[in-house]
């Protein structure tokens, strides 16, 4: 759109130019009698408008040029021309001043149509590409602040990795060494043969006589006597102890 807003201000430039050129030749009467139009009265007022419109046709034409003034110049050029247009037609239609003859007014009210036309149209276009031009502002704000935002995280990651590869460095990590668990053999406690030996031998089995009874019952309460002084007796092993 904003090709399109260049080539308006090169047809504004050429039109201000061409009117730029007629008033400043306000003096020459013959020129204006044969487009039969009204000459400016003075002529100083008619050159002095003819010298602003051939400046503001050179600051179109380098509006057209330079991106940075194109629609700051359009907007305010089409203005100037819509306004123009508006009076042009207000004068010679509402008015009928000055008095021109029929092909002169014709002329009057086409050039005053055509600068309304072409200065809302310039108008429009210039608020167009400046919506346009704050979009892409703010879109590139936007892009911006977010790869800014990316290099800071990036810088962090950086930092926290140099951190932890420091942190490494000092503190080397700790390798468990694989446990061999040895075989628990149990523990076996040696039987003396004192406490090997049953403490109430069998005195009642089947076939003995009451003389084979006492005996054996004798035998056994020496034997028992015997192991009980061997058990006090000191340095002798003892048994553990059984809760």
């Amino acid at each position: 759109m904003k090709p399109l807003l260049r080539a308006v201000l090169i047809l504004d430039a050429l039109l201000l130019l061409a009117f730029g050129l007629l008033f400043l030749l306000t003096p020459w009467t013959s020129l204006y009698n044969a487009l039969l139009l009204v000459q400016t009265q003075p002529a100083l007022v008619g050159q002095g408008f003819g010298v602003a419109l051939i400046g503001l046709a050179w600051l179109a034409l380098h509006a057209s040029i330079d991106g940075s003034l194109t629609s700051t110049v359009a907007k305010v050029v089409g203005h100037v021309n819509w306004l123009t247009g508006v009076l042009m037609l207000v004068w010679l239609l509402g008015l009928h001043t000055p008095a021109l003859t029929g092909f002169g007014q014709i002329i009057a009210v086409l050039a005053g149509v055509v600068l309304l036309v072409v200065g809302l149209g310039g108008v429009r276009l210039s608020g167009a590409v400046r919506r346009r031009e704050k979009v892409r502002l703010v879109e590139a704000a936007a892009a911006e602040r977010a790869e800014k935002q990316a290099a800071k995280d990036a810088a962090k990651d950086s930092a926290n990795k140099r951190d932890s590869g420091r942190a490494t460095a000092a503190f080397p990590a700790y390798r468990a060494e694989p446990v061999v668990v040895e075989p628990v053999m149990p523990v076996t406690q040696p039987v003396s043969p004192v406490s090997a030996a049953p403490l109430h031998p069998a005195v009642d089995e089947p076939g003995l006589t009451a003389s084979e009874r006492a005996a054996r019952a004798e035998a056994a309460t020496a034997r028992d006597d015997a192991r009980n002084a061997a058990a006090d007796a000191p340095g002798a092993p003892r048994p553990p102890f059984h809760g």
